[in-house]
């Protein structure tokens, strides 16, 4: 077995203060060369490289070890610091290098099937099957670092501010909280299963309840979905709850938190208080409840000039209780074709709208997808009505009002990303408040659901419209969004058993049913619960925000692919016949 070397400086941290030191690094090869009578190695670990130089002064044993290593071999090499006479600019240790005395070699290694630098622009499923190498780069090492540095801010922040970090159970009784749980099945109780849970929000409201006063806790959380960049069936909350609060106290607090979370880990001073927007403004707006207010092109409608027209989508919609609105891309007629904007049409398809109309001014005039139906003083007038100046491009979406919102909502996002009015201002961080929204949703078959989930609190003044008009009652919830993403969520909790029952008849769940699911939560409540409320932050995407990637995939240590596999250990796998036997389970030819 190799001696060890003690490691008595990281590779990263050299600096030309050291020169004249002795000292020892351990690390990978990144690549090494030989130049004359002298051996040039690059040695990585997770803080840097730095340069180590073998020359004809070492041992002969020493040297020719050297002329062996080979890109991520594992060595501890102790020498002393010097400075570089051909120094490198790109490295914060290309100043100096270690010109060694001793060599270690712990591992040999093949030829690796990924190239261990940042700029490898390989395929992302092969960099998720050798996950281990493709986190030997530099910048998956940076990642994971700032990921454990928003924890310990995390930590330090609701410490002191009172919280107890407790941890809630993994395995759960499976409850309707709007994803699909992934169910575990009992041994002991054949036939029963257990669920992964969905958010810690029964649990952290029983702890309300037993008196924890503030309660937080990094949480894994569980949702068997659909993937995307930004969804993983595993990912993790900073979760919290707070007892004797309103939305005002819990809004106050977490704005505590993200003020000392920008300045300690991007060093940026965040103006308080931020700003809040009420759910109609957001949707109305932005077509969106989290807008990125990062730039403009707000929606505009023109619902009631439109009414009366020939063209019969504009006025069907207007007559049916839906809209007529559009968007206005300051400059953009320029960037799209006809070619393009049909392809914009068919990806707008996605949202549920069944067509695209669109506009393009001019100095000569408007043209537009529906001139037939308009004269060109209506045409006019109705360009006028965007604000819309020559070389600009409306884009207008008909329809029910839910479909036009999303449409329009993705379509100034994606104006946004062509014209490059996002990336113009440089990396800038928005936050907003989203606020007053809806307690219910209207499902597809006409139905209603909890638009957070059951167990938010409807604003005072509209709880006598929970039997009559519940999708006109408002709750008592908030969202924070940061740059068009929603980063966080929370409400204000029902606290009193019976505006908890009415809520879930309101929903339509049975006695039975309400028991079944939610009774441990309802007898917790018949012995007296305090008002209380919290929020959970959505961690993997708030660290993929602040690092500015595009992935919460970049800002896991193991994330699954878009299969829901980890191509790592080749999850899921089969069980064997043994276990599906003694969980009292078969399957299915």
């Amino acid at each position: 077995m190799s001696e060890v070397l003690k490691r008595t400086m990281y590779c990263g941290e050299a600096r030309l203060s050291d020169a004249g030191r002795d000292v020892t690094a351990n690390g990978w090869v990144q690549r090494s060369r030989r130049l004359g009578g002298i051996v040039f190695c690059d040695l990585r670990d997770k803080t840097g490289i730095v340069q180590i130089v073998f020359d004809e002064g070492v041992p002969a044993g020493v040297f020719e070890k050297a002329e062996s290593l080979r890109g991520e071999f594992v060595v501890g090499v102790r020498g002393t610091v010097r400075e570089r006479e051909s120094k490198n600019a790109e490295l914060p240790t290309g100043d100096v290098e270690i010109l060694a005395s001793e060599l270690v070699v712990y591992s040999e290694a093949e030829t690796p099937p990924i190239y261990i630098k940042d700029d490898d622009k390989v395929d992302e499923n092969l960099r998720l099957k050798y996950r281990y190498l493709d986190l030997r780069k530099q910048k998956m090492q940076r990642n994971l670092s700032f990921r454990a540095k928003v924890c310990r801010i995390t930590r330090e922040y609701f410490a002191g501010e009172g919280f107890t970090e407790i941890e809630t159970p993994v395995l759960v009784k499976p409850t309707p909280e709007g994803a699909r749980d992934y169910l575990v099945p009992s041994r002991v109780s054949k036939g029963n299963f257990y669920a992964l849970p969905q958010s810690p929000q029964l649990y952290k409201q029983l702890l309300m309840a037993s008196g924890a006063d503030r309660y937080f806790q990094i949480a894994k959380c569980f949702r068997d979905e659909d993937l995307r960049a930004d969804r993983q069936p595993e990912f993790t909350q900073i979760d919290l709850e707070m007892s004797f609060a309103d939305a005002d106290e819990v809004i106050r607090v977490q704005e505590g938190f993200l003020a000392k979370l920008m300045k300690e880990a991007k060093g940026i001073d965040l103006p308080l208080p931020l700003p809040r927007m009420c759910y109609a403004e957001a949707m109305g707006r932005f077509g969106s409840d989290k807008p990125d207010t990062r730039f403009g092109i707000e929606l505009v409608d023109v619902s009631e000039a439109v009414k009366d027209s020939e063209f019969a989508v504009f006025a069907d919609a207007a007559s049916a209780g839906g809209s007529v609105r559009g968007v206005c891309a300051p400059g953009g007629s320029a960037h799209y074709s006809r070619k393009e904007l049909d392809k914009l049409a068919e990806s707008c398809r996605a949202y549920g709208a069944k067509g695209l109309a669109w506009m393009r001014v001019a100095d000569e005039g408007v043209a537009a997808s529906f001139s037939k139906f308009f004269t060109e003083g209506q045409l006019a007038a109705l360009a006028a009505s965007f604000g819309a100046k020559p070389g600009d491009l409306i884009l207008i979406v008909a329809g029910k009002n839910k479909t036009v919102f999303q449409t329009l909502g993705y379509l100034r996002c994606a104006l946004a990303e062509k014209l490059g009015l996002v990336s113009a201002g440089g990396q800038r961080y928005e936050f907003l408040w989203v606020v007053d929204f809806p307690l219910f949703e209207e499902t597809e078959d006409g139905g209603i659901t909890a638009m957070h989930h059951p167990f938010t609190s409807p604003h005072p003044g509209d709880i006598g419209k929970l039997g009559e008009n519940p999708l006109s009652v408002r709750a008592l919830a908030y969202d924070i969004v940061l740059n068009g993403n929603e980063i966080g969520g929370g409400s204000i909790r029902i606290h009193d058993r019976e505006l908890q029952r009415r809520m879930f008849v309101a929903l339509g769940l049975s006695e039975q049913e309400t028991q079944d699911k939610f009774g441990f939560l309802l007898e917790a409540f018949r012995y007296g619960v305090p008002p209380h409320g919290g929020l959970a932050y959505g961690l993997d995407r708030l660290v993929m925000l602040l690092l500015g990637e595009d992935s919460i995939r970049e800002t896991i240590a193991f994330p699954k692919n878009q299969a829901a596999e980890d191509p790592v250990s080749g999850a899921p796998g089969e069980a064997g016949g043994g276990q599906l036997e003694e969980l009292g389970l078969s399957l299915r030819a």
